[in-house]
């Protein structure tokens, strides 16, 4: 009998791998439910980002209840919140059990625009005012931290495959282009990516983030992180790819394009960039955390985003304090969630290396 993994082709065979590799597919599964909760972020969050309510400074996590003082199943709801302050003059939050909230699904709140064109008001969860519900407590300013989460989650996990976009854009090309064609045309531009590549990343990155003038709006300084590094970050891979093009040039199918009068242009994006995809891939998958981390190390230090508006990055700023972690240690989720990204990210990177991997790719051929 004929087995059917013999007639698998590379990209079958690497995708069947994949499949098996049970801590990629979980590490798959949280990236996708990271983005999914950040491109509907209007809609999960029971808050806009600016929502907030000085009274629950700092607040603690919400505790929702489905049981009842007699121990009765019944629909799940909080209670309200009592605030007193103790001797060291803290704020100490209490249940007020006199004062039920029922959560509410699919309820109406803040009023958004679903991405920036459709208008909403309907969130997935909340509780009627004067309660607020705080599943993961509150920031300085008291708002809810879930809700910052989530539409923060958007610039941070955004900027990683827009970044990538770019700048790999230009380093298919600029790489393609020097082993293409070679001579004066690859000294010139190997020399402006070892130019690029001499400076030091983050001081490059701080320096260019210096230039961008400091009354810009929100979505001028998230575009201008965009373009600062997708600037920093093309020459490397430039370097790599130009490398396997010089093989690749030579290649028969290479040559017959030529003599069939193809454009130069049509043969390094049609005939030679293609066999470097699963190159590209990995490299990108692998590159994305970097970016991550870029803008949320821009962000911390107060030259990203700024506040009202939510990133991952100027979240973590509230957490440099050893005081603010000790009396409200959720405050450190948004490190949590960049460790989690940037680890998925990793070990779906390094995945995909052993299955496109050409050797085991073969050796799992002749296996099946």
């Amino acid at each position: 009998m004929n087995n059917p993994a013999r007639h698998l082709s590379e990209l079958g065979l690497a995708r069947r791998k994949f499949r098996r590799d049970f801590l990629a597919m979980v590490c798959l599964g949280i990236l996708g439910l990271l983005y999914g909760g950040a491109l509907f972020a209007d809609f999960v969050a029971p808050y806009s980002y600016q929502n907030e309510d000085r009274n629950y400074a700092y607040g603690r996590p919400s505790r929702i209840h489905i049981v009842d003082d007699q121990g009765r199943l019944v629909r799940p709801f909080i209670y309200g919140t009592a605030i007193h302050f103790d001797e060291y003059h803290r704020r100490v939050y209490t249940d007020d059990t006199r004062v039920r909230y029922p959560v509410r699904f699919f309820c109406r709140g803040d009023a958004y625009r679903f991405l920036g064109l459709v208008p909403g008001d309907r969130h997935l969860f909340g509780v009627e005012a004067p309660g607020r519900i705080m599943i993961w407590g509150a920031d300085s300013r008291g708002r809810d931290l879930f809700s910052r989460m989530a539409h923060g989650g958007r610039v941070s996990l955004s900027i990683g495959l827009v970044c990538v976009l770019i700048s790999y854009s230009i380093g298919l090309l600029v790489g393609g282009g020097a082993g293409y064609y070679g001579g004066w045309v690859d000294d010139v531009l190997m020399r402006i990516c070892e130019m690029f590549m001499m400076v030091p990343g983050f001081y490059l990155l701080l320096a260019l983030r210096a230039v961008v003038p400091g009354d810009f709006n929100s979505l001028q300084v998230y575009l201008s992180i965009v373009v600062i590094l997708s600037f920093i970050g093309w020459a490397g891979l430039a370097r790599v790819i130009r490398g396997m093009c010089l093989s690749l040039r030579e290649r028969e199918f290479v040559l017959a394009a030529r003599v069939m009068g193809v454009s130069d242009l049509r043969i390094i994006v049609r005939h030679i960039l293609p066999h470097t995809v699963s190159y590209s891939i990995i490299s990108v998958m692998l590159a994305i955390p970097g970016y991550i981390l870029a803008e949320s190390a821009l962000s911390l230090i107060g030259l990203g985003i700024q506040d009202p508006y939510a990133s991952w990055g100027n979240m973590l700023a509230e957490a440099m304090g050893i005081i603010q972690i000790q009396f409200a240690p959720w405050i450190l989720l948004p490190g949590l969630f960049i460790f989690l990204t940037v680890m998925s990210f990793n070990v779906i990177g390094d995945a995909l290396r052993d299955c496109l991997d050409p050797r085991l790719v073969s050796e799992g051929r002749r296996a099946g």
